[in-house]
């Protein structure tokens, strides 16, 4: 009796797994009926609801070598950045105001998706929108970057690199870019007229002048009826749009961007992606940074 338990558990799990390989064949050479079959059920591939959003993490100061660093993991998506400062001259017409430069770097490592090379546009289309975020945000006022008006002012090269993407890379990118310039610290520089030369101090290393904190939440619109909150890299090529709205840490909105195809119900999905998001920030992110 023992032996035929024995043997009827290796069938039982070959036969799991060929269902397994059978599923994933079909998810493979048909995406969007897999998908569909899921939403008629009222559930998501990975499990979540259509509003569920996935666990989220930041770790700071990582990088030994940089002046500041974060680490941000959503749900399998883990992008790691670092903030390095450089001394450059101001422009003519803006002599008081430094210089934000942020990057995404999507390589190859960290999905089949991306092939080696030049950056995608992908990625540079997201270090685009990361940036007129940080700028209309005042995460960083360029006018605290001054160090000598017309002479001397601080450039921080905002670098992340994603180094595994299942999906929903804007919001992880901007969560470990503002953690990392939250934690970066600059040494306390000062202009010498007589030398004309920019002195920094070995000893004294002082925080940034931090203003708003963005949170960005973002929504695929399937078939123009679902909304799937913080798509997944299996859900992004399927989706008819993608909303991203982004909020300060007082919950205010910032900005509210869309990519892809128009909205079917238009301002009514708009306002359901903006009530969606506030309510995350409220009960699960409104200490994202705090906590950092």
């Amino acid at each position: 009796m023992a032996a035929a338990a024995a043997s009827a558990t290796p069938s039982g799990s070959n036969s799991a797994e060929q269902d397994a390989l059978k599923a994933l064949t079909f998810q493979r050479l048909h995406p969007r009926t897999y998908l569909e079959r899921f939403l008629a059920e009222n559930v998501r591939p990975d499990g979540r609801y259509f509003d569920e959003w996935r666990d989220i993490s930041v770790n700071v100061g990582s990088i030994s070598t940089a002046d500041g660093s974060a680490l941000v993991r959503l749900g399998s998506t883990t992008v790691v950045c670092g903030v390095k400062a450089e001394i450059a001259e101001p422009e003519l017409d803006r002599p008081k105001d430094g210089f934000l430069v942020p990057n995404l770097d999507l390589p190859a490592i960290c999905s089949p998706k991306f092939k080696p090379g030049p950056p995608t546009d992908e990625a540079q289309v997201l270090s685009d929108r990361l940036n007129e975020v940080l700028v209309s945000s005042g995460v960083v006022p360029t006018s605290s970057l001054c160090i000598e008006p017309g002479k001397a002012v601080w450039v921080l090269y905002v670098d992340a690199t994603c180094i595994n993407y299942d999906g929903n890379a804007f919001d992880a990118t901007l969560l470990a870019m503002v953690a990392a310039l939250k934690n970066t610290t600059l040494p306390k520089a000062t202009y010498d007229e007589d030398r004309h030369r920019t002195v920094c101090s070995r000893k004294i290393r002082e925080p940034l002048q931090i203003g708003r904190l963005p949170t960005s939440y973002s929504f695929g619109i399937f078939d123009g009826t679902h909304v799937l909150a913080d798509p997944t890299s299996f859900e992004e090529p399927l989706l008819d749009t993608t909303v991203s709205v982004v909020v300060d840490n007082n919950g205010g909105l910032i900005s509210v961007m869309q990519l892809g195809l128009g909205i079917v119900g238009g301002d009514d999905v708009l306002s359901k992606c903006i009530d969606a998001a506030k309510d995350c920030w409220d009960k699960g992110r409104r200490d994202v940074y705090g906590a950092s």
